[in-house]
């Protein structure tokens, strides 16, 4: 029988999900790697979006500043910044 939960995070919860992350990415350490980011994205079941901005991140080790500025500038070349919001 098929589950009638969608596989996928809605879209208008996009922007709280993206700051979850965040939060865990950050919650015991001041800088993670790319993969790290990846992991927890797909971790934490981000909309597809969510997770083509990550994918686009450049390998590197990012404060949350950084990672945040690196994301953002993603976001807004992208024209999600009204779905996935911006971040800091």
């Amino acid at each position: 029988m098929r589950s009638l939960a969608p596989d996928y995070a809605p879209m208008e919860d996009a922007p709280e999900q993206i700051q979850r992350m965040l939060e865990s990415l950050y919650r015991h350490t001041s800088v993670v790697v790319r993969l790290d980011v990846i992991l927890r994205a797909e971790e934490m079941d981000l909309p597809q979006e969510a997770l083509h901005i990550v994918a686009l991140l450049p390998p590197g080790r990012y404060t949350r500043s950084r990672l945040c500025d690196q994301m953002n500038s993603a976001i807004v070349a992208q024209g999600l910044n009204r779905l996935l919001g911006t971040h800091d």
